[in-house]
């Protein structure tokens, strides 16, 4: 991880560390840096604090981190992809009122020369046991992010991995492991939006895409209050009935980049 980047989260858990939430009308949310680094979370938010009069403290991280700050009680919601986690984290006591919230799906995206010869395959466990074989360069983003689940366990099932200097594991957000594979010449798997959002500055190719196990739910999660008495409950609460609601989903809905919608409402599907 770069030393900027560093420097981002950890003023952003400094800020969050050292008030009280309730108090200010702050909202410490976790999530996973593709609601950040798309620029949903920049469309949706001022929305919800245009509304309710709250401000939301965005803390961007892999799912991993942003679900452990939220087990730490250092936040008071978290927005994040990976569901098994989700499961076990609610199962564990830490969170209640787990909602839907939208979808999108992950890709494998690479240069457009392709030297694996995976382009237009819906077949993602096929896909990646062809890059493995071929030697191509593999970046992952290696942060227990929720991309980094899911592409662990698609090479668990492809019963194959690259080796040696094929496989580099960033340690990095989504943003950057995608300048890396623009630079590397490289795969790497990513979700849509924050592709969407990188695209033009990267220049890689969609090569994987539409395969059923590729889909990718967002959740988001209240803290418990039994167990952090001191977090800002009801400013989560807000911000889950809000970004659930007709309007917020609606909102979500109208996120485009480049004229592409990334993020497609399920809380409203989820309810009917």
């Amino acid at each position: 991880m770069n030393t900027s980047k560093k420097l981002r989260i950890a003023l952003a858990l400094f800020l969050a560390l050292a008030m009280p939430a309730f108090a200010q009308g702050i909202i410490r949310l976790s999530t996973t840096t593709s609601t950040e680094n798309s620029g949903l979370l920049k469309f949706l938010l001022p929305a919800f604090e245009a509304k309710t009069g709250n401000k939301v403290q965005v803390i961007s991280v892999g799912t991993g981190k942003a679900l452990e700050l939220a087990k730490n009680g250092d936040v008071d919601v978290t927005l994040v992809h990976a569901r098994p986690s989700e499961d076990k984290f609610i199962a564990e006591g830490h969170g209640v009122n787990r909602r839907d919230v939208m979808y999108n799906d992950f890709i494998i995206v690479g240069p457009e020369s392709d030297p694996a010869g995976i382009k237009g395959s819906r077949n993602v466990i096929g896909a990646m046991r062809k890059i493995a074989g071929s030697g191509s360069r593999f970046i992952s983003r290696g942060d227990n992010s929720g991309t980094d689940q899911m592409e662990r366990n698609y090479w668990k099932e492809a019963g194959t991995k690259p080796i040696g200097s094929a496989y580099v594991s960033a340690g990095l957000g989504m943003g950057e492991v995608l300048t890396m594979a623009a630079q590397m010449q490289a795969y790497t798997l990513t979700d849509r939006a924050t592709y969407g959002a990188y695209r033009a500055k990267t220049g890689l190719a969609v090569l994987v895409a539409g395969d059923p196990k590729m889909f990718n739910p967002y959740g988001i999660i209240a803290v418990n209050p039994a167990k952090y008495p001191d977090i800002n409950y009801k400013g989560a609460m807000q911000l889950i009935n809000w970004i659930t609601s007709k309007e917020g989903q609606q909102k979500i809905a109208e996120f485009k980049v480049g004229g592409q919608q990334l993020f497609f409402p399920s809380a409203i599907r989820a309810k009917r």
